[in-house]
């Protein structure tokens, strides 16, 4: 190693020896250079310095490498996701809902165009102008700035367009997409809603749509804003109808304009339901209904309609109706007002309503009474108006069942036409020499007719009924079963409760000979005969020709004129002291070849010979003048 001086050269045996004249050395080339000032004396860095200085980057490479592990690896999924969300967006693409048609292909729930007010929230409410833009939309939506903003500030979060105003004109459409042509969040969208043909006649068939809540949103696969079946056809076949939405993946800038579709997956439109109703059949009845109780005091009503052979519904109403599409519309006066309405036109009579059935329960006893050999159908009781019994715990107290008239001698045939409530007390709970059913067994047989259990409808909301028995009374009321609690049910009033569905159902099984059917809405589905042979066709020969005597010679022989046979019978069903009896009639036509039973049920509507034998008669006239009979 050589060492520079101005005047000497020395030269150093090892490279790590420092001598002595070195040092001198330095010491006199700093005094006398002119940069001495700026010259220092080189001192060597000590070891433990360096090794702090290493540790600390050591820690901070770690750290730096920990960091990238967790956000790459551990959450790199999730910010892939966000980036990604801020890149592109996923918006629906809503599906048609399927169709519903009657039996002749006659739409009866369709879906009609319409232009939508919408927003995408999460890009919305992070405008500064925020509250000044949603002022403008109030001002063309007729609404107050605060529903506006309660709606986009509850579902801020969403990325996918909400509707703050539907059904828009195509004017103000255009005015609104003028206005905010600037703002990419705002789009007017085209949609589709549900409109209903003749919807009172139709509304507790079809039932209505309602918006999705937010439990069917989170659980069930729906957007904000979908629309739901509520009630009838709508809700029992949702699944079917409402088909699956399709999905437009967008590229979007940080401005929230468009750039480009990346992908569109198609929706499926849901599946139309052809119905076993027949339109023209159902708006008739209702019509009629409607005409008949115009200016009368009566105001509720129900009626059904079922072909006897395979138990496909013809026609279901309950009066009064509603109009379904006031629901699609939301308007609340709507809603607050038939909410309020004392005749509940929202409860669907034909299946929910519970009502004593009065005398048409006397072709089920007649049949149980047969089945069970209480009594010869040839064998003749007089009838004297009323029936006497000694109370059997004391013999100076009598009991008086009246009938509503004296008929004299009557067999099966003819008490069944005159509706004789002695005859019936006496198959029911006996009287003289003949022993009667007993509750147990008009129990027994009444449910083998549907009664007292639901028929398996497919609409909701479908009620029981009840068929009261010793057993219950002691239970609910404490009280024992007495024959006159017999009596009572024997011509269908006391506690016995039933709706006109499985009253049309339990006559269809007469009709047909013997096969109690499922009542079906949908035409092309398999019948489905819930029992059958449970009473001997001989017997339900004896009953049918009684009920055909009931159109020529008994309660209902305004029916006698009409151009094909008819068999029924009449029914009135006393209620609350003070009010007038239901009015029930139920029929089947025609008498050798049934294609239709037919039940009329009017609420507080008198008594026997009234109103419902008028409604069935208009209907039965005009049925089988315009349409064809299936021949058997």
């Amino acid at each position: 190693m050589w060492v520079n001086s101005e005047k000497y050269k020395i030269k150093r045996k090892f490279g790590e020896d420092i001598e002595t004249e070195e040092i001198l050395m330095d010491s006199k080339r700093l005094k006398e250079s002119p940069d001495s000032d700026r010259e220092k004396i080189e001192t060597p860095i000590k070891e433990k310095v360096i090794k702090l200085f290493l540790g600390i980057i050591i820690i901070a490479i770690s750290v730096l490498f920990v960091q990238s592990v967790y956000l790459q690896v551990i959450k790199g999924s999730y910010w892939r996701n966000a980036a990604e969300g801020n890149r592109i967006r996923s918006y629906p693409i809503r599906a048609l809902r399927g169709i519903i048609y009657d039996q002749n292909k006659i739409p009866l729930a369709i879906n009609l165009a319409k232009l939508d007010l919408t927003v995408v929230p999460v890009d919305l409410v992070k405008r500064g102008n925020f509250e000044e833009i949603t002022g403008k939309i109030a001002q063309f939506t007729e609404q107050t700035t605060g529903e506006i903003n309660k709606k986009i500030q509850d579902n801020k979060l969403l990325s996918y367009p909400i509707i703050i105003r539907e059904n828009l004109s195509k004017e103000k459409a255009v005015l609104i997409e003028a206005e905010f042509a600037d703002i990419p969040e705002i789009k007017i969208q085209k949609n589709s809603y549900r409109y209903y043909e003749n919807a009172p006649a139709f509304a507790h068939i079809l039932g209505y749509l309602g918006k999705v809540n937010p439990e069917e949103v989170s659980q069930k696969n729906y957007y904000l804003d979908d629309y739901i079946g509520r009630t009838g056809v709508e809700e029992i076949y949702e699944d079917i109808l409402k088909g699956t939405n399709g999905e437009e993946l967008t590229e979007i800038d940080n401005l929230g304009m468009m750039q480009k579709i990346l992908a569109t997956k198609e929706p499926i439109n849901g599946n139309n339901i052809v119905l076993s109703i027949d339109a023209e059949l159902q708006k008739k009845v209702y019509q009629s209904i409607k005409d008949k109780l115009s200016g009368l005091a009566v105001s509720r009503a129900a009626a059904v309609a079922m072909n006897p052979q395979n138990g496909k519904i013809l026609a279901l109403v309950s009066f009064p109706g509603f109009d379904s599409n006031n629901f699609i519309k939301g308007s609340s006066d709507f809603i607050s007002k038939i909410l309020q309405d004392r005749n509940q036109p929202l409860f669907n009579r034909a299946i929910s309503g519970g009502y004593p059935s009065g005398s048409t329960i006397k072709p089920m006893i007649a049949a149980a009474a047969l089945e069970e050999n209480i009594i010869n159908p040839n064998k003749v009781i007089n009838c004297t108006g009323q029936i006497n019994l000694t109370d059997k715990y004391s013999k100076i107290v009598y009991w008086t069942f009246n009938d509503w008239k004296t008929h004299g001698p009557v067999d099966m045939i003819k008490a069944i036409a005159e509706s004789c409530d002695v005859y019936f007390y006496t198959l029911g709970g006996g009287y003289g020499n003949i022993s009667g059913l007993g509750i147990d067994r008009i129990k027994k047989y009444l449910q083998m007719f549907g009664w007292g259990e639901k028929t398996g409808i497919d609409l909701p909301g479908e009620k029981a009924g009840f068929v009261p028995d010793a057993s219950w009374k002691k239970q609910t009321k404490n009280q024992d079963w007495y024959i006159g609690d017999t009596y009572n049910v024997s011509i269908g009033q006391g506690d016995i409760l039933i709706n006109p569905l499985q009253l049309t159902t339990a006559i269809a099984a007469i009709a047909n000979g013997g096969k109690l059917f499922q009542p079906q809405m949908i035409q092309d589905a398999q019948p489905k005969i819930i029992r059958e042979n449970f009473i001997k066709k001989d017997y339900l020969e004896i009953v049918r020709r009684g009920m055909r005597e009931t159109i020529i010679s008994g309660t209902a022989m305004s029916l006698s004129d009409l151009p094909i046979p008819v068999a029924g019978k009449t029914g009135t069903a006393e209620t609350y002291k003070g009010r007038s009896p239901h009015a029930w009639f139920t029929a089947f036509a025609p008498y050798e070849n049934p294609q239709i039973v037919i039940t009329i049920l009017i609420e507080n509507g008198g008594e026997i010979g009234g109103i419902s034998i008028s409604i069935a008669n208009d209907i039965l006239s005009w049925y089988f003048q315009n349409e064809v009979l299936t021949p058997q």
